[in-house]
């Protein structure tokens, strides 16, 4: 088997398999001439495009692409889309999955009783002493207003790489009078950890290996690392809290 010396983004590899999926549909209704309606064709692309990259171990959620997006073309051709609601949509997505494409880390939302359960792992109020919290790929805000909210003796930091979202929270944060609580637009490989009693992450299963080597580097002796669903590979947590939410939580904490 030929091995490459380097993995394709999984944008790429979705490419590629959306393709091959395509073409083998065709090839097999050319050879035994079989005539589909075009959205029953669409509809069997996006499965096999799902299948391949199920078997490319791709995470999930490419496989709902990779499933909905032949049908879709197919649906907006048929329906006559105008041109500008596809250039509309473009950049929508252009400013929510910003950089998806180069750190593989799509926008995920924590619940409400995600940010419950963090307000556990927040240290002890002691008078005249804080804390400071950051949230690595905060999204649209909701855990760092949340927590700002309930324990206001804290420091309330957040990193967001993607426009749209850091204008949402940024907004967010300013609008509730949160002055203990800010946002700022950056990659979270330039986050310096060490000023954190508490480091929370809500990201994708790529980048745990080497954030949790970050992590292990920077972060001050008795800090907490919190991930949300995503584990550090070879790396047991301390513990684990499963959270009854709409996509079954759970937070894997270790102690530096």
């Amino acid at each position: 088997m030929l091995k490459l010396p380097f993995r394709p983004p999984p944008a790429i590899v979705a490419l590629i398999l959306q393709c091959a999926a395509f073409a083998g549909v065709l090839f097999i209704t050319q050879l035994f001439d079989i005539k589909l309606p075009a959205i029953v064709f669409a509809s069997i692309c996006g499965l096999m495009a799902a299948l391949l990259s199920y078997f490319a171990k791709l995470a999930r959620w490419w496989l709902i692409i990779q499933c909905l997006f032949t049908p879709a073309v197919v649906t907006a051709l048929a329906l006559k889309v105008q041109p500008n609601y596809f250039l509309v949509a473009f950049v929508i997505m252009l400013l929510v999955f910003w950089n998806t494409f180069r750190t593989q880390v799509p926008l995920y939302l924590s619940s409400v009783k995600v940010w419950q359960a963090l307000e556990r792992f927040l240290p002890q109020a002691r008078p005249g002493q804080g804390f400071a919290f950051v949230d690595i790929g905060s999204g649209l805000g909701g855990v760092l207003t949340h927590l700002a909210q309930i324990r206001p003796d804290g420091v309330y930091h957040g990193v967001e790489s993607a426009p749209l979202p850091f204008l949402w929270s940024w907004l967010r944060i300013r609008l509730s009078g949160y002055h203990h609580c800010r946002v700022q637009w950056g990659d979270l490989w330039g986050c310096e950890l060490s000023d954190y009693d508490v480091v929370f992450a809500y990201l994708s299963p790529a980048p745990m290996e080497r954030l949790w080597q970050k992590a292990k580097t920077e972060m001050k002796p008795g800090a907490i690392f919190i991930s949300s669903t995503f584990t550090v590979p070879g790396q047991l947590p301390l513990e684990t809290v499963k959270i009854d939410d709409l996509h079954q939580s759970t937070l894997l904490i270790w102690r530096m």
